[in-house]
């Protein structure tokens, strides 16, 4: 009898010691998102320093018969860009409320937005004057905004899975929202880098 008392005490402690282990478990899922995210603007700023060595060096710039970039359309995009970044917001403002139906309408809301922008570039590239390989101009467009389309539509992809899974009763509230969190996070700073690029290429 006493055999069993004292195992009973020893299994309650081990299971005493294992749930508080996994309490005191840190979540380092945000910082590796920033790590992520920090060696993915380093690709971005050796690109836009490529960029401008080139304008700087070449005298230039764009090569001559380059023909003018149009404006209003990369302008509407911008737009719609920083304006879902907004919108995004109100997702995860609306999950810390447990208003899983508003959050869920605000991600539908810019994965649409998302996908507008992506609509307007494709547009954009088919009513181009030159092609990839028609000067060194021509050569770091395609790549800079390619690259960052590139990762626009991984943000909506994102977007699209936060949202099936939410589908899940329960599976996000105020207190379980990594998965928006990390959606927010990425899409700001595909705003970002869009704003800085716009500048690079349309106005400077």
């Amino acid at each position: 009898m006493q055999g069993q008392i004292i195992d009973t005490g020893k299994t309650e402690l081990s299971h005493h010691t294992t749930v508080s282990h996994h309490e005191e478990h840190p979540d380092h899922r945000l910082t590796g998102l920033f790590m992520f995210l920090v060696a993915e603007g380093m690709i971005f700023m050796g690109l836009f320093g490529a960029y401008l060595t080139y304008r700087s060096t070449i005298p230039v710039w764009p090569p001559v018969g380059t023909p003018d970039l149009e404006l209003l359309l990369p302008t509407v995009n911008t737009s719609i860009l920083i304006a879902s970044s907004f919108v995004m917001h109100n997702a995860d403002t609306a999950i810390k409320k447990n208003d899983t139906k508003g959050m869920r309408i605000w991600l539908a809301i810019t994965a649409v937005m998302g996908a507008i922008f992506l609509a307007g570039q494709v547009y954009e590239y088919t009513h181009l004057e030159f092609s990839l390989t028609t000067n060194l101009f021509a050569s770091t467009f395609y790549v800079l905004t390619g690259f960052h389309g590139l990762h626009v539509t991984i943000g909506v992809l994102a977007i699209l899975a936060v949202l099936w899974r939410s589908l899940t009763p329960g599976h996000y509230s105020n207190e379980k929202r990594f998965g928006i969190e990390a959606a927010e996070i990425y899409w700001h700073f595909v705003d970002v880098i869009w704003i800085i690029l716009f500048g690079l290429l349309y106005l400077l």
